[in-house]
């Protein structure tokens, strides 16, 4: 399901945060595919990888921010024609990438529209069950962005940055 290195991150490097991408320490990377079930195995990778990586201050949090934009890019970002059985080609891609003090969770989906924030203090359904996905990453992480995939992909990258312990 992943692989590591910071050759499939090519992409995901315009645009970020500032950080030299020359500098990464650590990167991983995870094919997800059109089901939701696909949130689970997002958390159990990204619980493994930052298991490896030795990352514990922020583990909640990041495992948090990665559901949540796991969870936007399946039910916002497909095409409602999007095959969502497993024979078919993963359509999100979830990427970790560590500097010595930052994490950066992004996740690459085929939509270009741009994420939409709700405001859940104008939310007049203070009870929704869903629609605070971008808010709740917003809270959980230091930063979060997107922007459009250059090159020959499709679509966009959503990112959440993380400042991390000099500890961890």
């Amino acid at each position: 399901m992943g692989t590591n290195g910071s050759t499939m991150l090519e992409p995901l490097r315009q645009g970020l945060p500032p950080t030299d991408p020359a500098t990464v320490s650590n990167a991983a990377t995870c094919a997800l595919p059109a089901r939701y079930d696909a949130v689970r195995e997002a958390r159990r990778f990204t619980r493994g990888t930052l298991g490896q990586w030795d990352i514990g201050d922020r583990f909640d949090d990041v495992c948090l921010v990665v559901s949540e934009l796991v969870t936007n890019a399946l039910r916002h970002a497909l095409p409602a024609d999007t095959a969502r059985g497993p024979e078919q080609d993963p359509p999100v891609r979830l990427h970790l990438m560590r500097w010595s003090e930052r994490l950066v969770c992004a996740v690459r989906d085929p939509s270009r529209q741009s994420p939409d924030p709700r405001d859940p203090e104008a939310d007049d359904d203070c009870d929704a069950e869903s629609g605070r996905g971008l808010f709740l990453v917003e809270s959980f992480s230091d930063g979060w962005g997107w922007h459009p995939v250059a090159g020959a992909l499709d679509g966009k990258v959503v990112w959440a940055l993380f400042r991390l312990s000099s500890t961890d």
